[in-house]
């Protein structure tokens, strides 16, 4: 029986080995900064829900029951049509309630993040463009050509054509002969 427990033991051991490497792997991803920003995005969501709902129940309805004389505007051109309640009202408090959502966000918080960001970046030189491939591969050709030499040089160095046929610049031999003029 210790037999058998020693070897489960040792077995859990060895299986605990890789567990470095597994935290390793969930603090890089806790670093990595997407989980962080998304973090940091629902629990702004979820203070700035009760902003809009204060702004929503403190100024929004108080304004639609003066207008109105009701407190909601789903209360507001509503219709029955064969028992059906079509309620216009209820659309336009969503689409209103969504404007000054959208609106909230955009002025207290795309703007100054916008402001911010650029900031940070007056100091920063953008990054150069990366070069088209055509002006890739003409600056390879350039350079295939440059390390070439030249006949000139290949003369004076004595390793020019020789007699017999050859021609030394070309690793395949000469250039091919014209084909023979046809015979009348």
């Amino acid at each position: 029986m210790t037999d058998a427990i020693t070897t489960g033991l040792r077995g859990a051991g060895e299986r605990l080995s890789g567990l470095p490497k597994v935290f390793q792997g969930f603090k890089d991803f806790i670093s990595r900064g997407n989980a962080i920003e998304l973090a940091v995005a629902v629990a702004i969501g979820a203070a700035f829900t009760a902003v809009v709902t204060a702004i929503n129940a403190g100024l929004i309805t108080p304004l639609i029951a003066a207008i109105f004389g009701k407190a909601s505007l789903a209360d507001v051109w509503t219709f029955k049509i064969n028992g059906a309640l079509f309620s216009i009202g209820l659309v336009l408090d969503a689409l209103i309630r969504f404007l000054v959502t959208a609106a909230a966000i955009y002025f207290l918080v795309v703007i100054p993040l916008n402001a911010l960001a650029a900031r940070r970046k007056r100091g920063e030189e953008a990054e150069p463009a990366a070069p088209a491939e055509d002006i890739l591969l003409l600056q390879e050709i350039r350079d295939l050509l440059a390390a070439r030499p030249t006949p000139a040089v290949l003369n004076d160095a004595g390793t020019g054509p020789t007699d017999t046929g050859t021609d030394a610049t070309r690793p395949d031999g000469p250039p091919p002969a014209a084909p023979p003029a046809p015979r009348i």
